[in-house]
């Protein structure tokens, strides 16, 4: 591999992405209501990749913009301030809704002939057919916030009112990408899939993981100790994998 010049920054990837010195990149996609700050205790690099989170429109550095609207129109969005970084060995990691982003981006790769991950691994979140059964699709306005300040505790934050005002803003829109979202029938990745299954997630249903089996070939299920929450550390079951995809 030879160094290249620096990648042009971009509002998609807070941490600018390396031109030489790593062999490859993991792109990360966080999961509803949540940026590219759901990484921040992540190494810089894991293994021989550099760890390049994804920036979401409509939220923390990007809260100025417009809300992505669609999984759809936020992959056809990426693909753009994304070609020029697919110059090395990469892979994409998505977790809870943030793989559906992830695995509809893989989709408009390959219908643009562009090179595809190396890898898609998915952490806590069903086979695009049962990503409608998600349980905080069913949550009240209330249940919702109540989800969100969880989630900032546990990053080791006390939610203030304001911050949870503001992360409410996201939360919505990504609800309503999330229920709006229909993949009723597998299509086919080019690329293998790498399953993670929280042990202590008792929301996603073993035979919605078990579906990934149809969009795949292979396609590889882990069982990881601790819950969805946990992959903010990321714990050394996590470590492994991202580290050993290539």
């Amino acid at each position: 591999m030879t160094s290249g010049p620096t990648p042009a920054r971009s509002p998609w990837f807070l941490r600018p992405p390396a031109p030489s010195g790593l062999a490859a990149r993991v792109f990360c996609f966080p999961r509803s209501g949540t940026g590219a700050s759901a990484f921040s205790a992540w190494p810089a690099a894991i293994g021989a990749a550099q760890v390049c989170p994804i920036q979401f429109p409509g939220r923390e550095n990007r809260l100025a913009e417009p809300h992505y609207g669609t999984y759809e129109q936020l992959a056809d969005s990426l693909v753009e301030p994304l070609t020029p970084l697919l110059d090395r060995p990469f892979a994409f990691f998505g977790h809870c809704a943030g793989a559906m982003p992830a695995f509809e981006t893989v989709l408009r790769l390959a219908e643009r002939s562009l090179p595809l991950p190396s890898c898609l691994i998915v952490s806590g979140q069903p086979a695009p057919r049962y990503a409608g059964s998600d349980r905080m699709l069913a949550l009240t306005e209330a249940e919702l916030r109540a989800e969100l300040e969880a989630v900032v505790r546990g990053r080791g934050i006390e939610p203030r009112p304001d911050m949870i005002d503001l992360g409410m803003l996201t939360l919505r829109g990504d609800v309503a990408a999330a229920r709006a979202y229909r993949r009723d029938e597998p299509v086919a990745l080019g690329c293998p899939v790498v399953v993670l299954q929280w042990r202590d997630d008792l929301d996603v249903r073993p035979d919605h993981i078990q579906e990934w089996r149809r969009y795949a070939d292979p396609v590889e299920i882990r069982v990881v100790d601790g819950g969805p929450q946990d992959f903010a550390t990321p714990p050394e079951e996590l470590s492994k994998v991202l580290a050993g995809w290539m």
